[in-house]
């Protein structure tokens, strides 16, 4: 039975055969992982603002931002 630290190393040792051998897959990876990290974390900071904010947004008040329909 192998030992649970040779075990994990295989996992990094084909992480870094699929992903960090190759400069260009890498940078890649880093670029993909950096965009989607800060999609994630827009939308999250989003919500817990409007989470906080529920009635106090522009768009919360009925009579503003509307305009008497001229006929």
């Amino acid at each position: 039975m192998e030992p649970a630290a040779r075990r994990s190393g295989g996992l990094w040792e084909g992480l870094y055969r699929v992903i960090m051998r190759r400069t260009p897959i890498y940078v890649t990876f880093v670029v993909v992982g950096a965009f989607l990290g800060e999609r994630a974390v827009d939308r999250g900071i989003r919500s817990l603002w409007e989470h906080n904010n529920v009635g106090k947004r522009y768009e919360d008040i009925p009579v503003l931002g509307q305009r008497q329909s001229e006929e």
